[in-house]
């Protein structure tokens, strides 16, 4: 049973959920606004570089309802902003609305907040209570607090497998394995995660696109690892549908200080060092939250094997056996917070 604050904080949490996909590099977030047991306003942060959810909650309060805005607690499931960025300190207009009580889910890791925030509220003598549905409010933000607390991207791994564990066959030809729904549900991931990223030989063999053109939202950004430049100039994964980094030996064109466009990038990685943190380092460096692996077998078990990586996704097709062929990525299971099933296809997520 939850409390009247949890249930609220819950309130907020569905609110924040709305922005998935639209605001990152910033965190989801939603405010709702509470008067004697009424919510009279509510707001999330709807796109990156745009009003933050407690402005949106603020002004979604009814002209009548003004006058109460002093009284009323405010809920926010994430520590409201201290610092100017693209918009004005959240906690300086709660200090100007001369709001009396905040509530609080979770502290923000983000080291131009991490607690700032919180302290300008106590200084202005605000009343402030924090940690309500605390470890819901961090897993709603498990992009966000995993970059700013290990500084690298959240890195998903993915891949479809037959009923017999092969991801391909062995004539090196495509394998439909997913169906049409589960091709679906799979660009509604992509377009919830920051960069995706495949190997030399996928690119070869596929020649994908690697946008979400079976969903809404906009393209990820396109990571790839060719490390000798054996990839054709024309293939699609260099059109201009969206940017794309090619991690390599030989030719560096990029500058991490300026913002990536719809365009080819190389990045030059050191041939003495671990080539999955350099590409997590060149992440950090670009803001590029997380990472959606759809590479080969090779790839993929080369970030189980360094253990550099946060979710795992398998699709089975339970119907399809090819004995033959390329078998899929070895791991252990982890904890498995998601299983369902789409026509033939099981899909199993496990975090770690």
């Amino acid at each position: 049973m939850l409390s009247e604050d949890e249930q609220y904080m819950q309130r907020c949490i569905q609110l924040a959920r709305l922005g998935e996909g639209l605001v990152a590099p910033n965190p989801m977030v939603g405010a709702i606004l509470v008067y004697q047991n009424q919510i009279i306003g509510e707001g999330y942060h709807e796109q990156y570089g745009q009003a933050h959810a407690e402005v949106n909650c603020l002004n979604s309060v009814r002209e009548e309802n003004k006058q109460l805005i002093e009284q009323a607690v405010l809920y926010v499931s994430l520590e409201p902003c201290a610092h100017f960025g693209k918009t004005p300190p959240c906690s300086d207009l709660i200090i100007q609305n001369k709001i009396s009580k905040v509530i609080i889910g979770c502290r923000d890791p983000f080291e131009k907040v991490n607690g700032k925030g919180i302290e300008k509220l106590l200084a202005a003598g605000v009343e402030v209570k924090i940690g309500i549905l605390e470890k819901e409010c961090i897993k709603l933000n498990k992009r966000f607090f995993t970059f700013h607390q290990k500084q690298r991207p959240y890195i998903i791994l993915k891949w479809a497998q037959t009923f017999d564990k092969k991801i391909s066959a062995d004539n090196n030809k495509q394998l439909k394995i997913s169906n049409e729904l589960t091709d679906r549900l799979v660009h509604n991931w992509r377009s919830k995660e920051a960069g995706i990223l495949i190997g030399t030989n996928t690119a070869l063999m596929d020649n994908p696109l690697l946008t979400n053109r079976l969903w809404t939202g906009k393209n990820s950004v396109r990571l790839i690892v060719d490390k000798n430049l054996k990839i054709p100039k024309t293939s699609k994964i260099f059109n201009a549908d969206a940017a794309t980094i090619v991690f390599n030996f030989l030719e560096n064109t990029i500058d991490l200080e300026n913002k990536l466009k719809s365009q080819v990038y190389y990045y030059q990685v050191d041939t003495n060092e671990n080539l999955l943190k350099q590409i997590g380092v060149a992440c950090y460096k670009l803001n590029i939250q997380s990472v959606f692996v759809e590479g080969g077998a090779k790839l993929l078990q080369s970030f189980i094997d360094e253990h550099f990586y946060d979710e795992i996704r398998i699709i089975t097709n339970e119907k399809k056996i090819i004995n033959k062929g390329l078998p899929a990525p070895e791991f252990l299971p982890g904890n498995l917070i998601g299983e369902y099933y789409l026509l033939n296809d099981s899909i199993r997520i496990f975090q770690y």
